[in-house]
């Protein structure tokens, strides 16, 4: 049976999207030089921040969505050779429609 990271709280699981190979002026990048990218699709997300009352806080986004996050958004795992992001959901600066 496969585990699945779950996140808890206010946190997403995201996966980044993948580096580009070549430059846009054709030149192709070794591995160093790739700069990671700042968007990634969300896996899955907690099930909201606690709040003062007792409530649960609604995410403004939701699993399948393209986002945009700050550049030190999150912390790197690796589940069975994929690597993700988990971070907070007040990391993510925009949704890629």
């Amino acid at each position: 049976m496969a585990q699945a990271i779950k996140p808890i709280g206010n946190h997403v699981l995201v996966q980044r999207a993948t580096p580009a190979e070549v430059s846009k002026g054709g030149i192709v990048l070794p591995e160093t030089a790739k700069d990671k990218p700042k968007e990634g699709k969300i896996i899955a997300i907690g099930n909201g921040k606690v709040m003062e009352d007792g409530k649960r806080a609604s995410f403004q986004v939701k699993a399948g969505d393209r986002v945009i996050f700050t550049s030190y958004a999150g912390t790197e795992v690796t589940h069975q050779g994929e690597e993700y992001l988990v971070m907070e959901e007040s990391d993510i600066l925009a949704v890629v429609d």
